[in-house]
C-alpha cells in the first residue's frame, strides 16, 4: 500500500480525526470509483457528492465531538458458487466513505505491521498477485501453499477485546 498522504504525524500537532475530516472528500472520491451497492439509507454513488455538500460539515463536526452514528448494516444473502448462500454486509456509503478516510488517515501505520506475505483486503494487491507468488514458491521447491478463510470470523469474535487492541 502506498504511504498514505496523511499520518498521525502529519500535519503536525493535527489531531487524528481532524486527518480524517480533511480526507474525507478524498475518500468519498475513492468510494464512488468502486461504485457500490446502497446502503439501507438508499444513497447510490451518484447521489454521494450531493449528499456530502448539503451535510458534509454536520458530518465533519459530529465526527469532531464523538456524535456520529454509523447506520445499520444492510444484510443481503448472496449465492455460493458450490450452493448455499453467505451474508453480506453493505454498509451505507457515507459510512464506508468514513471507514475509507480512517483507512487513509491510518492505515500505513498498521501496514508496516503486515506480513508481506499476505494478499488479502490490502490496497495494492490482489488474488493474481497471491496466485504468482505461490507458483514461485512451487517453483522454488517449497510444497505447501496456505490459504485461509476465517469463516464468520466478525460473529465470532470478542468486538470489545477487537475494539481494544485497535
Amino acid at each position: 500500500m502506498a504511504k498514505s498522504q496523511w499520518t498521525k504525524a502529519e500535519p503536525k500537532g493535527l489531531p487524528l480525526i481532524e486527518i480524517v475530516c480533511l480526507v474525507l472528500e478524498e475518500a468519498a472520491q475513492k468510494v464512488i470509483r468502486n461504485k457500490g451497492a446502497a446502503g439501507v439509507d438508499g444513497i447510490t454513488f451518484e447521489d454521494l457528492p450531493r449528499f456530502l455538500e448539503k451535510h458534509g460539515e454536520k458530518i465533519k463536526q459530529k465526527l469532531r465531538n464523538g456524535t456520529y452514528i454509523p447506520a445499520p448494516v444492510k444484510r443481503v444473502d448472496i449465492s455460493k458458487p458450490n450452493g448455499g448462500t453467505r451474508m453480506l454486509g453493505i454498509p451505507t456509503l457515507l459510512d464506508r466513505t468514513i471507514q475509507q478516510a480512517i483507512v487513509m488517515a491510518i492505515g500505513s501505520d498498521f501496514e508496516e505491521q503486515f506480513s508481506n506475505k499476505s494478499y488479502g483486503l490490502r490496497e495494492g494487491r490482489n488474488c493474481q498477485q497471491a496466485v504468482l507468488k505461490a507458483q514461485e514458491y512451487v517453483e522454488s521447491g517449497k510444497c505447501w501453499v496456505v490459504e485461509m478463510d476465517l469463516s464468520k470470523f466478525f460473529d465470532r469474535v470478542n468486538h470489545d477485546i477487537l475494539m481494544d487492541r485497535v
